[in-house]
């Protein structure tokens, strides 16, 4: 058996009472459909903590209980690295000098929250895995068109209440930051990119170029430099992999021609938006080098300090408790964030997590199995977050955690499934 047992208990029972559960069940099972639809839909809302996202997995728990969600010992791996960071994060919590307890534990509780949220998606992946990996996409993709197009609107100014979504001058949508709206929009644009590359019609290779082109501009009015790095990198390995790895030789000449035609297009649509003072006059500001980059308390300056009092400090300093020291920035870098807001233990569990799902992507977007092309945009999209990552505090983002269970519920397929491969059909989403 590959799974470890289900959410719903189990027991001998007599034919009319099997039927009813069958049954209920099979209902359960639709509607827990629509609930994880529902939740990753949600995705895009992120102006507090808890946000709608947390609370609309609350509904998605007891459907699954319903549902019979299966367990797979695959996944187990994960549980136990949740379980292994638990302890020590909160241990962390009793160690704010500034902030108060109830700021700090809730803050971990998210934390905790989010990473079970990855092991429940791993397992919902894994039970059916084409069909749930489309309907989490699909959900995504409209969530993160809409936060593109409210991005794009209101930094144009040709929306009403636009100074909703903007920061600092910048689009961020219906997030809190511009930081993390542009990466939010990355992993629908990944798997937009693989659809124009291999797509078999007309209609969906536009339709898939014209999702790419919004969250692409998307990306940009956010004028966030490590999202354009993000979005740039993770397309540029998805088309390598995609051309190296599932292209036949007339697919590769397609690739070719069609990445300079896209290249070519959007410079174009770069070429129109700079072509407005305001924004030409942003980029070149963000473009160029920034004061709080450098010097003793710039971004490099606080991360050398912060990982000094990392080192000093193995229980942790606490979630939250570092801009209340000598520099009041955070220190914008989750490697470092995570030893002072979890302390050692929770800040190298976070790293065996990170490596472990590194690992797990990369070994199914290269293995052939039904699976690569589902793998390929995660395996594109969650390395270059942890990239970007080294310059920007990440622990909370949302999509890396449902990043992490889409993985690892992959992987979990691939190993129970020894086909190397199924109809392009199937397999391109």
């Amino acid at each position: 058996m590959s799974t470890i047992g289900t959410f719903a208990g189990s027991g001998a029972e007599a034919g009319s009472a099997m039927s009813g559960r069958a049954y209920f069940r099979a209902r359960s099972a639709r509607l827990l459909d629509w609930a994880v639809a529902f939740w990753v839909f949600t995705g895009f809302v992120v102006f507090v903590e808890p946000s709608p996202y947390e609370l609309s997995f609350l509904m998605v728990l007891p459907v699954a209980v319903a549902a019979g969600l299966n367990l797979y010992r695959s996944t187990l791996g994960l549980l136990g690295i949740i379980l292994a960071f638990t302890p020590f994060a909160l241990i962390a919590v009793f160690q704010v000098r500034y902030n108060t307890i109830t700021q700090a534990l809730i803050f971990t509780l998210v934390t905790i929250f989010l990473m079970l949220t990855s092991y429940i998606s791993a397992n919902y992946v894994a039970e059916k895995t084409v069909s749930r990996m489309r309907l989490i996409m699909t959900a995504y993709t409209a969530a993160a068109v809409i936060a593109a197009l409210l991005g794009t609107f209101a930094y144009l100014g040709v929306m009403p209440a636009a100074d909703l979504f903007l920061r600092y001058g910048r689009a961020k949508a219906t997030f809190n930051d511009p930081n993390v709206y542009g990466p939010f929009l990355i992993l629908p644009a990944m798997y937009a990119l693989q659809r124009v590359l291999l797509g078999a019609q007309l209609k969906t290779m536009l339709m898939s170029g014209g999702i790419y082109l919004v969250l692409f501009i998307g990306v940009f009015v956010s004028f966030s430099r490590a999202a354009w790095g993000h979005f740039a990198a993770s397309s540029l390995i998805v088309l390598m992999l995609v051309f190296l790895l599932e292209a036949s030789a007339r697919e590769k000449v397609r690739i070719i021609l069609l990445s300079l035609a896209g290249f070519m297009l959007l410079l174009v649509a770069l070429a129109g938006l700079l072509s407005i003072p305001a924004v030409a006059d942003l980029f070149a500001t963000r473009f160029a080098s920034q004061n709080y980059d450098s010097g003793e308390t710039g971004r490099f300056g606080r991360q050398g300090y912060a990982f000094e009092l990392a080192l000093a400090n193995p229980l942790g300093l606490g979630p939250g408790e570092f801009n209340n020291l000598r520099i009041t920035e955070l220190p914008h870098n989750v490697y470092v964030t995570v030893l002072h807001s979890y302390g050692w233990g929770g800040g190298f569990v976070f790293y065996v997590l990170i490596l472990a799902t590194l690992w797990k992507g990369l070994e199914a977007a290269v293995r052939p199995s039904p699976y690569r092309l589902l793998a390929i945009p995660l395996l594109a999209t969650f390395s270059m977050v942890m990239v970007e990552s080294i310059i920007i505090d990440s622990d909370h983002w949302r999509h890396i955690f449902l990043l992490i269970g889409l993985i690892w519920g992959l992987s979990s397929a691939m190993a129970r499934d020894p086909r190397r491969g199924v109809p392009r059909s199937e397999a391109l989403i």
